[in-house]
């Protein structure tokens, strides 16, 4: 487990959660995650082996931190330190289109108490304000109520069907309002 005393990958922090840079020590942590049916089965292009989330790891080090400035983030609960899930943003190229999509992972003993609405919240929030994103997207399967409600949860609306990695999914969109807006 990641200690939280790293503060120098620390991102965001909300009343429940800590978002922190992945490492190579979340190896175990990810993997496991990704061992969780229940997760996977949103997460279509989820690695299946150790050695797929090792890769993985590394890209998101490499390729999203290195060249982005964000990607997906260790998510641990303030109160243990416990790792328990990956969100954040990825870049995504969507018909054509680059986009940033808001991501949420959580191990199944955390669902249902309004942590990935916490942790989207904040994560939105920040790709708008730290990050001047003027738009950001969340792509849910179609069977996955909860993640509907999170990505309506956080303001975000549904644009339409699109095909992603072969699949058909929903694309949830939000825009950042600009100051005569509000």
């Amino acid at each position: 487990m990641n200690a939280m005393t790293n503060l120098q990958t620390k991102v965001l922090e909300t009343r429940r959660l800590l978002l922190q840079h992945l490492t190579l020590d979340d190896l175990d942590d990810l993997f496991a995650l990704y061992c969780d049916g229940e997760v996977t089965q949103s997460i279509p292009d989820a690695p299946r082996s150790y050695e797929e989330t090792k890769e993985e790891l590394e890209w998101i080090i490499n390729v999203y931190y290195g060249q982005y400035g964000f990607g997906p983030w260790a998510t641990l609960c303030k109160e243990t330190g416990e790792f328990i899930g990956r969100c954040g943003l990825i870049p995504r190229t969507i018909e054509k289109h680059e986009e940033v999509e808001v991501v949420y992972a959580l191990a199944g003993k955390y669902w249902g108490q309004g942590l990935a609405t916490e942790a989207a919240q904040a994560i939105a929030q920040y790709g708008f304000e730290h990050l001047h994103f003027s738009r950001l997207i969340c792509i849910v399967m179609s069977k996955n109520s909860a993640s509907i409600c999170v990505a309506q949860k956080i303001g975000m609306t549904f644009e339409k069907e699109v095909e992603v990695d072969g699949k058909r999914v929903l694309l949830f969109s939000a825009a950042k309002l600009s100051g005569n807006q509000r």
